[in-house]
């Protein structure tokens, strides 16, 4: 019977370690294995991983090309196969927008920008709201009877 006074460690899960600065008789006093003196010898001492001991680091050797332009747009591609997919699991029924997207998520923000393609077929009639159409996306939903809605800012 396990009483919790007889309680005990499970073998191997407990790792005997040399406590380090507890004084000279325990044979890691002193300098508490730090060494002399020195940045590293110090309390609150933390080697930051890009540090390269006062040279230059790599990041700022290494020559910077090109540009980030802050401006640009990345709009998410939803293809109409996505759109007949939803069709298929009844997620959908007749009106396709950003906020029915979002719901199932194909786009991850409700006002993030994106934009219909044309890969692969569409069979349902549905309404589609979006600002950007491709061409072929167009074809492809007139095609199968639905409309198309572009919305303006």
């Amino acid at each position: 019977m396990d009483i919790l006074s007889n309680l005990k460690y499970a073998e191997g899960s407990v790792k005997k370690r040399k406590r380090i600065g507890r004084g000279e008789g325990t044979g890691r006093g002193g300098t508490a294995t730090k060494g002399m003196n020195g940045q590293k010898s110090r309390s609150g001492h933390k080697n930051r991983a890009w540090f390269e001991g006062g040279q230059m680091p790599l990041q700022r050797r290494v020559p910077k090309r090109g540009f980030t332009n802050i401006f640009k747009v990345n709009y998410q591609a939803v293809n109409v196969d996505i759109l007949q997919k939803l069709v298929d699991s009844k997620k959908v029924k007749d009106t396709v927008n950003a906020e029915v997207l979002h719901q199932n998520g194909i786009i991850k923000k409700v006002d993030s920008p994106f934009k219909i393609l044309g890969k692969g077929d569409l069979k349902a009639k549905l309404n589609v709201e979006a600002k950007y159409f491709s061409n072929s996306a167009k074809e492809k939903i007139e095609a199968a009877g639905g409309s198309l809605k572009e919305i303006k800012d």
